[in-house]
């Protein structure tokens, strides 16, 4: 879990996968929407790739990347826990009126 939340903590990353929510991409077409090295994108489909957040698969000599929703699905369940999101909240006991006369 924590190699997943490191993997969204950077902009570039959280980007990709936006990028990928509309389908597969090569891995060139991905590094030609930002202006940085390809050493660079690399690593950043690395870390990507290590928290499961996407899937490489080769197609000829392309490699595209896929998203790996179930990943993604683990950490909102995680944070819907953390927020205890689906819960009700008990009840407070009412305390007693004290500007009222006793009877």
């Amino acid at each position: 879990m924590n190699t997943l939340f490191k993997a969204l903590s950077h902009p570039v990353r959280r980007r990709i996968i936006e990028m990928l929510r509309k389908g597969p991409m090569a891995s060139g077409d991905i590094a030609a929407a930002f202006d940085m090295s390809w050493p660079t994108i690399t690593g950043h489909l690395n870390a990507l790739k290590e928290a499961h957040l996407v899937s490489p698969e080769r197609d000829g000599q392309t490699i595209r990347y896929r998203l790996e929703i179930s990943a993604v699905e683990e950490a909102l369940a995680f944070l819907m826990d953390l927020a205890g999101a689906g819960q009700t909240v008990e009840a407070a006991p009412t305390a007693p009126n004290l500007t009222e006369t006793p009877k």
